[in-house]
């Protein structure tokens, strides 16, 4: 059996985070996460774990953890069964955690050790009561953790126009604050989203927030043959889009999130409020008046391929 990696002593006066770890059928690489967890340099932390009914050794190792770490350290619950995004959003929006912080986890990535660290330093900086999440870029890697590239590099500043169009931030990246977590909250855990941390970004930017993308990656995402979200990088992820665009999934995405904006809609900003109308009202107008109504909403991508992809979207109304 390996070797559990003995915790640092908590640093009670450091903020504290509550990592939301999901897990399913994770056994091959769950322990390489959680040995990175005690590794992280802020020690004020609690990992609570909602499993979503996995048949492999998953319960065994995390039982295993909790043992050896002590139940003011890590938790265990059992998930909603219903998928990836109802699982974390049932974490998110859990009433019996309270923290200063929260941190989405995957089960088989590798964080870096000064990942919530650097996390934190920037979420000290927005106003109280702002709704605030960092995210950051990832070093991608093969099943035995070896380097194989980076996710994109986004420079576009993080906007709710954006936030219509594309996700910058990787859940597996995100670390926000309790004014980010009430809002997820008031839209409940049971909203129909793509994923969670997409719809995270559309929270947070549409009621004001702040989004901090850090183009330092803070961890090692793992490209396997079982990942259910993957880097979108190679020509076969941009092929998979391009298809998906054609067969109508993008105006799906974006029909569900309109409807779940609405559960928000009166804590939206005016400015939110007015590009979200705008964008809605175009998608069903004559191709003319679609591409001035999507213009004056300044909904767009992070880079110019995309913003062609936009185009093409536009003539053949499929957004």
């Amino acid at each position: 059996m390996a070797v559990i990696r003995p915790l640092p002593s908590k640093d009670m006066l450091a903020p504290s985070v509550a990592i939301l770890l999901c897990t399913f059928n994770g056994q091959q690489y769950l322990p390489d996460q959680l040995r990175s967890f005690a590794a992280q340099t802020h020690s004020n932390w609690h990992v609570w774990t909602s499993d979503d009914g996995s048949q492999d050794n998953t319960h065994s190792i995390l039982a295993a953890h909790v043992a050896a770490w002590g139940a003011d350290r890590m938790s265990v619950h059992l998930g909603p069964s219903k998928g990836f995004v109802a699982n974390f959003l049932s974490l998110a929006c859990k009433a019996e955690i309270e923290a200063d912080f929260y941190a989405y986890s995957d089960q088989d990535d590798v964080w870096e050790s000064d990942k919530l660290e650097r996390a934190l330093a920037w979420l000290k900086l927005p106003a109280q009561g702002c709704p605030a999440f960092y995210c950051s870029r990832t070093r991608l890697v093969d099943s035995g953790n070896n380097d194989i590239g980076m996710s994109p590099l986004f420079t576009r500043r993080p906007s709710f126009a954006n936030a219509l169009m594309q996700n910058i931030g990787g859940g597996n990246t995100m670390v926000f604050n309790k004014a980010a977590r009430d809002l997820l909250c008031l839209a409940g855990e049971d909203v129909d989203v793509i994923t969670h941390d997409w719809w995270t970004y559309l929270v947070v930017t549409g009621c004001g927030g702040q989004v901090f993308y850090d183009p330092l990656p803070t961890l090692r995402y793992r490209q396997h043959g079982e990942n259910l979200v993957g880097s979108n990088v190679d020509l076969e992820a941009r092929i998979a889009r391009i298809s998906m665009l054609w067969h109508g999934r993008f105006k799906d995405i974006n029909d569900r999130h309109i409807r779940a904006l609405e559960r928000i809609r009166h804590r939206l900003t005016g400015e939110s409020r007015t590009t979200l109308d705008e964008f809605c009202a175009a998608r069903g107008k004559n191709l003319f008046s679609r591409a001035v109504g999507f213009l004056r909403s300044g909904i767009h991508r992070q880079t110019f391929m995309g913003n062609i992809g936009l185009v093409v979207a536009t003539l053949f109304k499929k957004m």
